[in-house]
């Protein structure tokens, strides 16, 4: 892709133009700040799981072409009319909270991210699969000195997600927290579940998957294909918190036999599925269940300090803007390792 076009007459961007099809480059048409925006260049972005409904999307509400990506990291360039709090050179990332109404119940009350009108880059306007991208200005997350592009973009949706799902699960320090899966999401919960003090329990699928799991610091790991893990579990004393990154929600039911008296069971990844759960795992042990979505600004500025301090950080494979449709592509076959992000050419400049 080309990259010397004036300023204003387009940019590249990785963009769906039609209705399965697939993610090909193309010029887009820059968008300049309006009032209350700030106009982001683009040097990294991730490639999450929920890309894949993003690109497949059969009516996409904005239209085609959609240039998908909520995972951002960049350097401000502009900033819109009536904006405060931000000018050119601060570095910053853009997640899945990509703004809100502000007048809202939820909006005024801090809970951002269930604002009914909440937006999301890449669904709501176009996204950061690109090398610019124009969000609302409260969107955006400061990145703290010392964390690279590559390494922060995740933590807009990834991190920020499984950092809120430990710290609000209701485990004091010193309990026990298992995080089902050890993919994109699990990594990074095993990691944080750690570092704040909790022993560790990674629920996974095959042995081969022990070492990475203790290597990112979790103290006991349960194979799945091989031990029933809520029996395995509750046989250890029970968790205070269980963090569900699985994709699949086919083990939840018997997960939930793993949880201790007043446990909590959050999920965070999903499918379609339904899930059936005797009501009388739940009121017998004062169990609670519930659903976590993402978090805001304020939080993904929290999690990456966090991170800063106790050296929490992303497994990343990092693949030009170009390698799109090829990280796509691993991502549907299930071979993906953790997280991928598409560098552009101002980050390998």
């Amino acid at each position: 892709m080309n990259d010397t076009a004036p300023e204003y007459s387009g940019y590249p961007a990785m963009q769906v133009t039609e209705a399965g099809g697939p993610v090909v480059a193309r010029r887009a048409p820059v968008v300049p700040p309006g009032r209350g925006e700030v106009r982001v260049t683009v040097h990294a972005s991730g490639v999450c799981a929920a890309d894949l409904g993003t690109v497949s999307a059969p009516s996409p509400a904005g239209g085609f072409p959609v240039t998908p990506g909520h995972e951002v990291a960049g350097v401000v360039d502009e900033v819109g009319a009536g904006v405060e709090g931000w000018q050119p050179g601060d570095r910053v990332a853009v997640g899945w909270f990509g703004g809100s109404c502000g007048h809202c119940a939820a909006c005024r009350s801090g809970d951002v991210v269930h604002c009914p009108e909440r937006r999301i880059p890449g669904l709501s306007y176009p996204g950061g699969w690109a090398t610019s991208i124009t969000v609302p200005a409260a969107a955006p997350a400061r990145i703290p000195d010392g964390l690279g592009m590559a390494e922060a973009a995740p933590f807009g949706c990834a991190g920020v997600t499984t950092f809120n799902a430990v710290r609000h699960g209701r485990a004091r320090p010193g309990d026990r927290v298992a995080v089902l899966g050890l993919g994109g999401l699990g990594h990074l919960a095993v990691q944080f579940a750690a570092r704040m003090g909790y022993e560790t329990v990674v629920v996974s699928r095959g042995a081969e998957k022990e070492a990475d799991a203790r290597s990112l610091g979790a103290h006991h790991y349960i194979d799945s294909s091989r031990d029933r893990p809520g029996a395995a579990l509750r046989a250890r004393g029970g968790a205070a918190l269980i963090v569900s990154t699985a994709s699949g929600t086919g083990l939840l039911a018997e997960l939930v036999d793993g949880l201790a008296p007043h446990g909590h069971l959050s999920v965070v990844g999903f499918d379609a599925a339904d899930v059936a759960i005797p009501m009388g795992k739940l009121v017998m042990g004062a169990r609670t269940l519930s659903g976590h979505l993402t978090g805001s600004p304020v939080d993904t500025e929290a999690a990456m300090r966090f991170a800063m301090v106790t050296g929490v950080r992303p497994r990343v494979q990092a693949l030009p803007l170009e390698s799109a449709e090829e990280a796509l592509a691993v991502l549907r076959r299930g071979e993906a390792r953790y997280r991928t992000v598409l560098t552009t050419p101002h980050l390998r400049s």
